[in-house]
């Protein structure tokens, strides 16, 4: 209550001095309110020009010792682990891509029509050339070959007897040629006969491994029907394509090896056996043919191959590790290990960024062309935590081996 009492009279007191007078009380009258309204706002103005100049003083002064902090304040040293490019020779390969293709594959079909009365083979089981796999319906031809036969017998003791009787001067000659003529026509028919009977057994052309069935006893099956698939695997080509400006380093007998997605840790070599002798005047590009031996039959007709081409050594190139390589849209490069004398005489390292142009990849290892020259530190485990300048430590840990191939997936 007292508190609100004072407050009351604060107000009041404060009301009555600042109350505009009418009256002249003395001989000194005081000033008017238009100058006193002057002099106020001379008084708040000034007092917010000096808040303002204090705020922003203080703003410069802050920003002055944040940027005398960082200026002065040292980051401290990373510690990386270092590899020395080296001066090597590197294996020179020609990679590309392509695809695996049997040398003797094909479809069995039937050459006539004919209902199949027997089917002879197992699915997927291996076949010698010549054994029978499917059997048509030929009993009219087996019935027109007996026919045959019958006239052919008929036909050569015709002719046995007109040799004889012309041998007696009993008969003409021309008795003879009739009969030479009757049993010339048999025995066609007998070979004809026998030739349409043999297209109604379907049998292995060569050897090699069955694929699906695709046929049932009791279809009637058109000539060129496909009945099953019949693969060699002993061998199989590598078809691939080379750019026109790598034709010159292909040649006959050169080493391939291939890999394939099934088999990510097995190598297969081949040779190369068939060079296009034309170039592509659509994709520029040359068709190349390599032999693989296949014994155990795991290369299979369509495989994706991923292929080297072994070309004759280089001279040795610079090399670091591919994890030593930071590779970006903007280019490729490398923190290059520099060292630095103190005022004092310390010798301090720093981590520089430096461009490099890259080649070849082989082993985990990869040919830098430029930027980097044999027996420079390279840093190759904790590039992630530099920039260009940055203080660094060698760390007494090896870096990690190169491992044996380069992971596929």
């Amino acid at each position: 209550m007292n508190i609100l009492q004072k407050a009351s009279d604060l107000i009041s007191s404060a009301e009555a001095k600042f109350a505009p007078r009418t009256t002249v009380e003395g001989p000194t009258s005081h000033a008017p309110p238009r100058v006193r309204m002057t002099r106020w706002f001379i008084i708040v103005g000034s007092g917010l020009a000096v808040l303002v100049f204090l705020i922003v003083g203080f703003n410069a002064f802050r920003n002055h010792m944040i940027a005398q902090f960082f200026a002065n304040m040292k980051p401290p040293a990373v510690n990386v682990a270092v590899v020395e490019a080296k001066n090597e020779v590197v294996p020179h390969l020609l990679t590309a891509i392509g695809d695996l293709a049997a040398v003797h594959q094909v479809d069995v079909s039937a050459d006539v029509s004919g209902r199949v009365t027997k089917i002879l083979f197992e699915a997927g089981s291996r076949v010698k050339a010549g054994d029978p796999l499917v059997q048509l319906y030929d009993d009219p031809e087996q019935a027109d070959l007996l026919s045959f036969k019958a006239q052919t017998v008929a036909a050569q003791l015709s002719l046995d007897r007109a040799k004889a009787l012309l041998a007696k001067s009993f008969g003409p000659q021309a008795t003879v040629d009739q009969a030479q003529s009757v049993y010339d026509q048999a025995a066609a028919g007998v070979a004809k006969t026998q030739a349409v009977i043999s297209q109604k057994l379907v049998r292995a052309p060569f050897d090699g491994e069955l694929g699906v069935r695709r046929v049932e006893v009791g279809q009637f099956l058109s000539a060129g029907t496909v009945i099953v698939s019949l693969t060699d695997l002993n061998q199989v080509y590598l078809n691939f394509t080379i750019t026109e400006k790598d034709r010159a380093l292909l040649d006959i007998g050169q080493t391939v090896n291939v890999l394939v997605d099934a088999y990510p840790k097995r190598n297969f070599e081949g040779k190369i056996t068939t060079i296009e002798p034309q170039i592509s005047t659509e994709t520029r590009n040359v068709r190349v043919q390599a032999t693989l031996e296949n014994p155990d039959g795991v290369l299979k007709p369509g495989m994706f191959a991923s292929t080297s081409v072994v070309l004759p050594p280089a001279p040795p190139q610079t090399t670091v590790p591919e994890t030593a390589v930071d590779y970006t849209l903007y280019g490729d490069s490398a923190f290059v290990v520099k060292e630095n004398k103190t005022d004092d005489g310390k010798t301090t390292l720093t981590a520089v960024r430096t461009p490099v142009k890259t080649g070849t990849r082989s082993g985990g290892q990869v040919v830098v062309l430029s930027g980097i020259k044999p027996g420079d530190r390279i840093v190759a485990v904790g590039q992630l935590k530099l920039q260009s300048g940055a203080p660094v430590t060698i760390s007494s840990d090896p870096p990690p081996p190169i491992p044996a191939e380069t992971p596929r997936y």
